[in-house]
């Protein structure tokens, strides 16, 4: 969202979480909704190579409508601490597409990552199935055909390879339907097939003639002990989330019941669900963010555990998120885009590579959590950069007023992508804690950060503010 409305909104919601949310009050203890530098919706998580890339839509700011220009990455290792690597997909990979860049999933076949999204055909104005694809789960993709995979006006594509390497793919509102993917996860067999929507296999809406079953959209298909799941947003609206089960991919189906009610300050949901080092982990999206709703949408994830039928357990959202899975290390360059949770701060690319941490002003703080100092840090570097005057950045723990372990002075530098290191003293860090990075200085905007490290306190100590 944009620093303007974000500091009006902040002020407002800051009023009411004192009184009514002390979750919110309190943002040490508060990790959802995952992302705080835009609104992010329709998550759709993969798990590769040790962490989880969670791939979303990213709603405008201000927007009366789904209006949506681009897609997001974010990945993790912990389940807590999400580094943002920007924007890999947006409109403007689809030379034929001329709108809504809504909800879609990746996937990853033969080192290859096929990102299926719908868009609208500028040729013909209706939505489309697109197919984005790239080497890295971080992209850049690009159009993988040229054209539509598939297209009959309707949205929200999921996809999975069943166990004997047969590819799915699964879209619909207000109908469901499938087609078999080749191995080439770019075309396909057949046509597309209609799944029956029956209240056995979908549950009993009551009140719409026209829509006799609980399904919506957003489904997400995938296979589990050998039991089939269908998780999608039911009867709009407000959505809440259920799901079926089948002995096989395409049915049939049996409804099953609630995941998620309908809650929360956004009128849609859309779910993604995935197990990472022994945890079961629900995402979904709410409008909890300042100045959130139907349309300025944010991500949140729960970690869940299945029961044991099989069945999915009825979940609420919470401000608390999914606990954290490990802890980070602080002795290795850490992205500064790395985040649990921030106020102010936004990110936007860097000349270096990746994404920075920027647009800061006085009072800005970045959280990262479960930091594994063990015997003591002796020193904190960072990547630095300013058009303007610097300041400094604080480093805490525990809250950002919390025990204050240095200060690092950031000078001006000549521009916001001139970067310089900065270096200096730090006590009090030791064992596992809760960082904060609290920046401070004059008015207006004060530096971008690229990158951070500690240096263990057993090794020697650089200089103090010492530059390159």
């Amino acid at each position: 969202m944009s620093r303007r409305l974000r500091r009006i909104a902040a002020s407002v919601a800051a009023a009411l979480c004192a009184i009514a949310l002390p979750a919110f009050a309190a943002p040490a203890r508060a990790d959802n909704p995952i992302v705080q530098t835009i609104y992010t919706a329709d998550p759709a998580p993969l798990v590769h190579n040790g962490r989880v890339y969670l791939y979303t839509g990213h709603d405008e700011d201000n927007s009366t409508y789904f209006t949506m220009k681009e897609w997001r990455v974010y990945s993790s290792a912990d389940m807590v601490n999400w580094t943002d690597h920007g924007s890999p997909m947006s409109l403007a990979t689809f030379s034929w597409a001329s709108a809504d860049a809504w909800a879609g999933q990746v996937i990853n076949r033969n080192g290859r990552f096929y990102w299926y999204v719908p868009v609208k055909n500028r040729a013909t104005g209706r939505m489309a199935i697109g197919v984005g694809v790239s080497s890295s789960p971080t992209g850049p993709f690009t159009d993988a055909i040229g054209r539509p995979l598939v297209e009959n006006g309707e949205i929200d594509p999921t996809v999975f390879i069943d166990d004997g390497g047969q590819a799915y793919l699964y879209w619909g509102n207000p109908n469901l339907w499938y087609v078999r993917l080749n191995t080439d996860m770019i075309s396909y067999s057949g046509s597309a097939t209609r799944i029956p929507l029956t209240t056995a296999g979908f549950g009993t809406r009551t009140g719409n003639t026209a829509r006799p079953t609980l399904y919506e959209e957003g489904p997400w298909v995938y296979k589990r002990n050998g039991l089939y799941y269908n998780v999608f947003a039911a009867r709009c609206c407000s959505e809440f989330i259920g799901y079926s089960t089948a002995p096989g991919p395409t049915g049939p189906w049996t409804y099953r019941g609630t995941v998620m009610p309908t809650q929360g300050s956004s009128f849609t949901n859309h779910a993604g669900i995935v197990d990472f080092n022994g945890g079961s982990y629900f995402f979904y999206h709410n409008g909890a963010l300042p100045g959130g709703g139907g349309y300025t949408r944010s991500v949140a994830v729960e970690k869940f555990t299945y029961n044991a039928d099989g069945t999915i357990p009825t979940m609420s959202m919470t401000t608390a998120g999914a606990p954290q899975n490990g802890t980070l290390n602080p002795y290795v360059r850490q992205e500064a885009e790395t985040i649990a949770w921030s106020s102010g701060a936004e990110t936007e690319p860097s000349s270096e590579g990746t994404m920075n941490v920027g647009y800061l002003e006085n009072g800005d703080y970045v959280k990262v959590k479960g930091v594994a100092f063990g015997g003591g840090a002796g020193s904190f570097t960072a990547r630095v950069a300013s058009g303007a005057n610097g300041g400094r950045i604080e480093v805490r723990t525990g809250s950002p007023s919390g025990a204050l372990a240095g200060t690092c002075t950031v000078p001006g530098t000549g521009g916001w992508q001139a970067w310089t290191s900065v270096s200096c003293a730090t006590t009090g860090l030791t064992g596992t804690q809760d960082l904060y990075l609290r920046f401070t200085g004059g008015a207006g905007y004060l530096f971008n950060v690229n990158w951070w490290q500690f240096t263990p306190r057993t090794t020697s100590t650089p200089t103090v503010n010492a530059h390159d």
